[in-house]
Parts: C-alpha cells; sequence; structure tokens
C-alpha cells in the first residue's frame, strides 16, 4: 500500500525553523518528506535527527540535474545521510521537448545519471510540469521522451491535466517507472494550485491506478496562499487515498 508525503516545497514560505516544520508535518499525519529548497542549507545530521525523532521518512528529494553531473559525491553525501535513495529531477527547460535534438540530449543527460546512481543502489525520476506536453512533430514531447526513455518518472496530476492528459490513463501508461506521484490539484481554467480535492483532477481514480500499478508514495503539493493552515486537511485528504 502507497504512503503519503509531503513534497516540502509547499511549506517553502513558512516562517518557522526546520526542525519545527518537519514536526508539523508529522503532526499532521504525513508519512514522510520530498525534500527541495530549503533543506540545502540545513545541517543534515541534525535534520536526520528530526526525522528518526518524528518517524518520518525520506520519500525522495528534488535535485538539480547538475548537482548529479557536477557534484555528484556531495550530493549523494549531503541526501544520504537524510535517508534518500530516489532523486528528482524536477525540471528542463521547454526546449528539450520540442526538438529531436533537445530530447536526445535530455534522455542521454538523465539516462547517464541513473546509471550512476543505480551502481550506489539509488533511483533517478523525473518530475514533469506543464512544457514537456510542447509539441513534437504533432504530439506532446513527453510521448517520445517516456517512450524513448527508462528511467523513474514522477508524474505530477496536476500538471498532467493541465497539459491536456489524464492523470490515471497516464499513470497505468507508465505502470511500474511511477514509483512517486505528486497529488497537486490544480483549476484547470484559472491554470493554478487549489487546495486538494476541491479541484478538477479526479484524485480517487489517480490513486487508484497508482495502486494499481504498485506506487510507493504519494506526495502532496499545493502552491497556495497560507498551506499550513490547511495541512492537518490535506493530510486526512491523502490518507483516504492510500
Amino acid at each position: 500500500m502507497a504512503k503519503t508525503a509531503i513534497q516540502l516545497y509547499t511549506l517553502r514560505d513558512v516562517d518557522l525553523p526546520f526542525d519545527e516544520l518537519l514536526e508539523a508535518v508529522a503532526d499532521a499525519g504525513f508519512d514522510g518528506v520530498e525534500f527541495a529548497y530549503r533543506v540545502p542549507d540545513e545541517d543534515p545530521e541534525a535534520v536526520r535527527a528530526v526525522l528518526d525523532e518524528t518517524g518520518l521518512e525520506a520519500a525522495g528529494a528534488h535535485i538539480h540535474l547538475e548537482d548529479l553531473e557536477d557534484d555528484f559525491e556531495e550530493t549523494l553525501e549531503f541526501y544520504e545521510t537524510l535517508g534518500v535513495s530516489d532523486f528528482v529531477v524536477a525540471w528542463l527547460d521547454e526546449e528539450y521537448f520540442t526538438s529531436r535534438e533537445g530530447l536526445d540530449d535530455a534522455i542521454e543527460r538523465l539516462s547517464a545519471a541513473d546509471d550512476r546512481l543505480a551502481e550506489h543502489g539509488h533511483t533517478l525520476h523525473y518530475h514533469n510540469h506543464d512544457q514537456e506536453y510542447s509539441d513534437f512533430d504533432g504530439e506532446p514531447g513527453f510521448f517520445t521522451f517516456i517512450d524513448e526513455s527508462e528511467f523513474g518518472l514522477e508524474l505530477d496530476l496536476g500538471f498532467v491535466l493541465l497539459g491536456g492528459d489524464d492523470p490515471a490513463e497516464r499513470l497505468r501508461a507508465v505502470g511500474d517507472r511511477c514509483s512517486l506521484a505528486h497529488v497537486k490539484d490544480v483549476d484547470v481554467d484559472a491554470g493554478h494550485s487549489v487546495p486538494v480535492g476541491s479541484g478538477d483532477v479526479d484524485i480517487e481514480a489517480a490513486a487508484e491506478a497508482f495502486g494499481d500499478i504498485g506506487g510507493e508514495w504519494l506526495i502532496y503539493e499545493y502552491e497556495g496562499d497560507d498551506p499550513l493552515a490547511s495541512l492537518e486537511d490535506a493530510s486526512a485528504t491523502m490518507r483516504d487515498l492510500v
């Protein structure tokens, strides 16, 4: 059965020390956290101590591809201290998905990083936004990107929907390559994030598909105002999905 986590980008503007932020996540009832944003400035040993105290697990970490290409050993050491085994490249520019050259370059670089991580027992994932759905030869470049690669994928359900795709169908199509998924609800007409369960993503259908493909972590993400105030409600909604 899948577990629930929160992408800490959700809480990027919350004015709390990092340890108190993690404690708030644990108190809300999440099983784990996916790191991003503030954590590179923290002492990894201190962060790991809070994880151990609260029982939170490391669901993964968002990083830049250059972190693995230019600072591999340092990046690995930092995140291994936190218990991270799933590394997620959080973004590539639209240009990588609109030409043959761009797609080949993206797949080659990500595959090389995946191979290097695999030598250490870790896994690479790519997290989509909606620019991957830009046109390449008459269809979304993301489809060719998926078909011609083998590394992991972290589908962002909200961005999949904003790209004109069906989140549940895309989860079933990629299968066990997607062990991590972002549960980001969106208002399609407005084009932005809304509290989970209040938008246009059919989160129940997506969660069912995620369970059917053996997914491991459903990861809550919200980009709206005052995320701390809605943390307990979001956690309850997420727990109902697993």
